[in-house]
């Protein structure tokens, strides 16, 4: 439980905060994101980066519970997938990244995710 607290005080701020910048700055992160997608060694770094910190996340962190916990254990598993798709598959994720960064909707739908599970993470930590 002491990993998970501190866990959660570690990426609910951080979460909380990248959520909200992306909600209000939705546009201009739209066009950052499509000039990301095109540079093959800023995907590597990406990658590799999401890789690191992901399994870091895994590896001490494994908690499969019906709780808040599960949150920490999630965000792990998907930037470990996130990390291995940019390393492996860098042209599929060029693609992927073109077509879903053509308008800043889904950057907009994605700061709102973010908010609510920095919002949560952050009470776990914090408040509970």
């Amino acid at each position: 439980m002491q990993t998970s607290i501190f866990l959660a005080r570690l990426l609910g701020p951080v979460v909380l905060v990248l959520g909200l910048s992306l909600a209000i700055n939705h546009a201009i992160y739209a066009k950052m994101a499509a000039e990301f997608v095109e540079s093959r060694s800023l995907v590597y770094l990406a990658g590799t980066i999401a890789l690191t910190g992901g399994l870091a996340i895994v590896l001490s962190h494994n908690v499969w519970t019906a709780d808040w916990r599960i949150i920490i254990t999630l965000m792990g598993w998907v930037a470990v997938c996130a990390g291995v798709m940019r390393l492996m598959f860098p042209d599929i994720v060029k693609r992927m990244g073109r077509n879903m960064f053509g308008n800043s909707r889904p950057i907009l739908i994605t700061g709102i995710v973010w908010i609510v599970l920095g919002a949560i993470l952050s009470y776990a930590g914090y408040l509970r």
